[in-house]
């Protein structure tokens, strides 16, 4: 095991919840052409995702007619964007959710994600865009007795672990902006 993936691991702010993933098995070492597959569509997931993310700011009611419009304009594209989803993956709400921890190093998945292999391919369908998965080639790097599995991420570039850290980091903002609205104004 590589002690310092799993402690890098740890130490690093990662998503925790529950998500749309399978696992399917891949032979690693991949060829240069299926990695940059991957990565490339793996940056056009992160990029839909930071698309979306900005069309999700808050407009206040003091905000001019104009941006008023453009976020009304928003609400439409958005609800569109969500009926094609539902179209091109219709399946996505009877697919089983599992808890598992993510960030730009690896994954920690629960057993009933557990590959039989060393080498696989972790899918990552994100709420906001399930159309668009992260499809990441990932290695085993720990088995937990409780069957849980640390899974390092394979190939992946400077730019796709900056995407993924930008992605982790939303969702934390976003995490702790709810429960500050759920436990009102800080002493």
């Amino acid at each position: 095991m590589n002690a310092s993936a799993w402690d890098e691991f740890q130490q690093l702010l990662a998503c925790e919840g529950d998500w749309l993933a399978e696992l399917e098995p891949l032979a690693l070492p991949l060829d240069e052409r299926m990695a940059a597959g991957y990565a490339e569509r793996n940056l056009a997931a992160l990029g839909m995702l930071d698309v979306l993310d900005e069309r999700n700011a808050e407009v206040s009611d003091e905000d001019s007619p104009l941006v008023q419009d453009l976020a009304r304009m928003d609400a439409k594209l958005t609800a569109l964007i969500h009926i094609i989803n539902r179209v091109l993956i219709p399946d996505a709400l009877t697919r089983p959710r599992h808890t598992l921890r993510f960030n730009a190093v690896g994954a920690l998945v629960p057993p009933a994600l557990a590959p039989a292999g060393e080498g696989a391919l972790l899918r990552i369908r994100l709420d906001a865009c399930p159309s668009f998965p992260l499809e990441l080639p990932v290695r085993v790097e720990r088995r937990f007795p409780d069957g849980r599995v640390f899974l390092t991420f394979e190939n992946h570039s400077d730019a796709l672990g900056e995407g993924l850290e930008r992605m982790v980091f939303r969702h934390h903002r976003r995490r702790v902006a709810v429960t500050r609205q759920g436990h009102g104004p800080a002493a």
